[in-house]
């Protein structure tokens, strides 16, 4: 139900935010908004699906299926397979139909760590065990690849969740201390030897003096939250759509929710995505499999940890990054995966509901 609550919040400000912008150069104000019921309808027929299949069943394709979006991130750097955006090749497009292969790693590496590091070896908690290490380089190549992109963010978010899984797993914190310090050097290079990201840590450090650059999102969603104040300027009556700020639909959606509804608006989409948070771990700490639980832990915090990003980004607390709010903002490949991650974990809890009652 928080999850229906989220798609159905979206789809009213995917129409709202993106109205006049699809009018101008579509010719149509439902243009995204019917694009996005089609998205729904494919990722609603895929978790019914996921739904249904043994979940054993799916931890046999895990490490397939991991390497199968390691072949599909690596190509978008094939000619007329790939596509480029903004000077990215985060794209793979096939005659009509497009996607990010790395919405597909994100979730593959969450069901490859889950079956690698549940079935680790019995040597003491934390050691550098094969599975710990076999894991921790699968993931490296996965960020690698996407670094190549170039695509910061994602290896970062993909990183970050990795990290809280191998946690829970069993390393040791002194081992993932260990590991971000070593990380560090590479982070440092990837910022300041690209123009563009040192432009965005500087349009983050002051915004206002890069108002008319690469400050310019963040001074727009600055603006759309506080003209919303706490009850906002009323569904439909945003200011900042009207082609100031870019991306409204999808990276800044967060902020034409807070110009429409204001900060009650705002803080009910926190609200349901804590909820979903507690409600994603009671489903992990109630599973009698250690599998099930890390995939649960993994799903939970992966849709967690990007509504968080998202938000961050525009309030202003960290760096511009393009990340889609999860079931609400526009998107295809985004909103397809997410729904499906949300039918592995309706499966993981109907597993477990199901176990307990034969107990």
């Amino acid at each position: 139900m928080i999850v229906v609550a989220l798609i159905c919040i979206g789809l009213v400000m995917v129409y709202s935010s993106s109205a006049m912008f699809s009018l101008e150069k579509y010719h149509s104000t439902a243009f995204f908004f019917k694009r996005h019921l089609f998205y729904l309808l494919i990722g609603a027929i895929l978790t019914v699906l996921v739904m249904s299949l043994d979940l054993h069943l799916i931890r046999r394709w895990a490490k397939p299926l991991f390497i199968f979006s390691l072949v599909l991130l690596a190509l978008v750097f094939v000619p007329y397979l790939g596509r480029e955006v903004g000077g990215a090749r985060r794209w793979l497009k096939v005659g009509i139909f497009g996607f990010q292969p790395s919405e597909l790693v994100k979730w593959a590496a969450v069901l490859f760590l889950a079956d690698i590091l549940s079935g680790r070896s019995k040597k003491p908690a934390g050691s550098w065990s094969s599975p710990f290490l076999f894991a921790l380089l699968s993931v490296g190549g996965a960020c690698a690849l996407i670094l190549l992109q170039p695509d910061l963010g994602s290896a970062l978010a993909l990183g970050a969740v990795s990290a809280l899984l191998f946690f829970v797993a069993g390393m040791r914190f002194s081992y993932l201390v260990s590991l971000g310090l070593l990380s560090l050097p590479v982070l440092y290079f990837s910022i300041f030897s690209v123009p563009y990201r040192r432009r965005r840590i500087l349009a983050y450090l002051n915004p206002w003096a890069y108002a008319k650059g690469s400050g310019f999102q963040l001074v727009q969603s600055y603006l759309a939250l506080g003209l919303g104040g706490l009850w906002g300027v009323g569904l439909g009556q945003s200011r900042q759509k009207l082609f100031y700020l870019p991306a409204a639909q999808t990276d800044f959606i967060f902020s034409i929710i807070g110009e429409e509804l204001g900060l009650i608006g705002t803080v009910s989409i926190v609200v349901l995505f804590m909820l979903f948070l507690w409600q994603g771990i009671k489903i992990s700490l109630r599973s009698p499999d250690s599998f099930i639980q890390l995939l649960s832990f993994g799903i939970v915090i992966t849709v967690v940890f990007s509504a968080c990003f998202h938000i961050a980004v525009v309030c202003g607390a960290v760096p511009t990054k393009g990340l889609p709010l999860p079931f609400i903002s526009y998107g295809g490949s985004a909103l397809i995966f997410n729904m499906m991650a949300v039918g592995l974990l309706l499966n993981s809890a109907r597993d477990r509901y199901s176990q307990e009652q034969k107990l």
